[in-house]
């Protein structure tokens, strides 16, 4: 697939359906980068629109106040569109995402791309491979299922020991230590107790080398929440 260009990219807002049912995993806003698909929202705005013209209800060619293609909503755009339609945007996105996932983890994957809140987590993966999995998810374009991309790893490591994290680090190859980074990083370890959050130096340094070389700007979080482990030195500021 070639990169798109702006003349591709949109930017989708929120999709409100009559019945107010929503997809638990389904982000407010999304990109659509691919060009195939672009062409398809285009189409179905100008049936809308068209229709509404011929209706009269709109002079046609008029676009005003239909940036997600709902001021003239067609059984077309509801199946495009709709995050629960199982043809539309959104499911495709959510599908890729499933697909790309580690095949340990791909079952998981589907349950949370179909619409489970809270489905159990999997069995005997091991957290290098989550690690991996996080690393993997790209920060842009934000697609339809980039949401539940940040989530679905982040809510697997959340509840885990810092030791056990800590020697998944020390397994982890270059996605997993990107994926890791971003996790210690991140909200849900930062806001452990602090006794929550002492790291093994082995690990520490591994986390820290692997920020100042591709993650500058995680780099000073680091040094600050990542505290040593109880049988290192643990410097007081």
């Amino acid at each position: 697939m070639r990169p798109a260009s702006r003349t591709d990219r949109l930017v989708m807002g929120d999709y409100a359906r009559p019945d107010r049912a929503r997809h638990p995993h389904h982000p407010r806003s999304y990109e659509i980068t691919d060009p195939a698909e672009a062409a398809e929202v285009r189409a179905v705005r100008e049936l809308g629109r068209r229709r509404a013209a011929e209706a009269g209800d709109e002079p046609f060619g008029c676009s005003c106040g239909d940036d997600e293609g709902t001021r003239h909503p067609t059984p077309e755009s509801r199946r495009l569109l709709d995050p629960l339609s199982p043809d539309g945007i959104p499911a495709r996105h959510r599908a890729r995402w499933v697909a790309a996932a580690p095949g340990a983890l791909r079952e998981y994957a589907g349950v949370l791309a179909a619409g489970a809140e809270e489905p159990a987590p999997p069995r005997g993966v091991p957290l290098s491979v989550v690690f991996g999995w996080l690393g993997a998810v790209r920060q842009e374009p934000r697609d339809a299922a980039w949401l539940l991309a940040e989530r679905a790893p982040v809510r697997l490591l959340a509840g885990v020991a810092t030791g056990e994290l800590a020697w998944a680090v020390r397994e982890s190859d270059r996605a997993g230590l990107e994926g890791a980074v971003r996790f210690f990083a991140g909200e849900e370890f930062t806001t452990r107790h602090p006794k929550r959050r002492r790291v093994p130096d082995t690990a520490r340094d591994l986390l820290l080398r692997h920020a100042r070389s591709h993650r500058p700007g995680d780099l000073a979080v680091l040094e600050r929440r990542l505290l040593r482990a109880p049988e290192d030195r643990i410097r007081r500021s």
